[in-house]
């Protein structure tokens, strides 16, 4: 699923300042407020969007996040709960003069969950918030290997020096970034409040011989003067350890790719695998014996 243009959401550029964020957030978080449409779900919709936009593009390091990682990529990375941190929406329509404590319960806390609602609104301030404890990134090392099928990993990390061991279930394909969240597996909350989320971030491990794109596979294979001009059958490996063989038609270019197809990794949250690609390489050698310089010597003479 592509991630959101926090930009279009709330329909400023993204050359625009804060303040012009600012203006642009007020004038539509006013048009969509539920106080102004009662029951409208898409007006809903719309208002929570506005928040998550303007959450992001008012703080400084957020935005800069997402302006280097794209939307795809930003909301990979961060989960609601990453991107509502620090942000009170009870303080920011009390500033921009609209918004009523009153509507808590059965207006913004339907519309955000009630720990959202719990953090900044009138109808709480009479009781101590059990606030959620901190989320955790494990980052979790991965060979295209291992990524190339589900796979069950047991990890071990700390909380309050205490070694917790965990086990997380890894889908195909899964791309190096991404996050998998296990729910109250954080640190516990304050107050007796609930433990936060564990997110285990895949980081994918270099490969000697694949580099990936997406589902897609590629790898470079080095070929003699002679097969590139004549042709020949050459073998080739996959990321399975299978050994294929590929057929080099006469005439073959440097740098020409050719496709093996479903040889690529499983598609993630889809069905289906990627494709391989190998790129040739033509192989020119630095030093030559004599008689193959009478070869060569003899091919330039027959305009080869």
């Amino acid at each position: 699923m592509p991630g959101k243009d926090y930009y279009k959401i709330l329909g400023v550029d993204k050359s625009a300042s804060a303040e012009q964020i600012k203006k642009s957030y007020r004038k539509l978080a006013l048009k969509y407020h539920p106080d102004h449409n009662e029951g409208d779900k898409s007006a809903e919709a719309k208002f929570k969007d506005l928040n998550e936009a303007y959450a992001v593009l008012r703080d400084p390091e957020k935005r800069q996040q997402y302006e280097m990682f794209g939307a795809e990529g930003f909301q990979n990375r961060y989960s609601q709960e990453d991107i509502f941190r620090d942000f009170d929406l009870g303080s920011i329509f009390k500033e921009f003069g609209f918004g009523r404590g009153d509507r808590v319960q059965g207006g913004y806390s339907s519309i955000f969950g009630n720990g959202f609602g719990s953090r900044g609104f009138g109808g709480f301030q009479n009781r101590e918030p059990r606030m959620k404890g901190q989320n955790l990134i494990y980052e979790l090392p991965m060979t295209l290997e291992e990524l190339s099928q589900t796979t069950s990993k047991t990890i071990t990390y700390q909380i309050n020096g205490r070694h917790e061991q965990v086990s997380v279930r890894v889908p195909a394909g899964i791309k190096g970034g991404q996050k998998l969240r296990l729910q109250g597996k954080g640190q516990p909350g304050p107050n007796g409040g609930p433990p936060g989320d564990l997110y285990v971030q895949i980081k994918e491990t270099p490969h000697p011989m694949f580099q990936r794109d997406n589902a897609d596979l590629y790898m470079k294979q080095k070929i003699r003067f002679s097969e590139a001009v004549l042709g020949a059958d050459i073998e080739v490996p996959t990321l399975e350890k299978k050994v294929l063989k590929l057929k080099i038609p006469p005439g073959t270019q440097d740098n020409a790719k050719f496709r093996l197809k479903n040889f690529g990794l499983p598609i993630y949250n889809g069905s289906g695998k990627g494709n391989a690609y190998v790129e040739i390489n033509i192989d020119i050698p630095k030093e030559l014996t004599e008689e193959q310089k009478d070869l060569v010597a003899s091919l330039a003479s027959a305009d080869l």
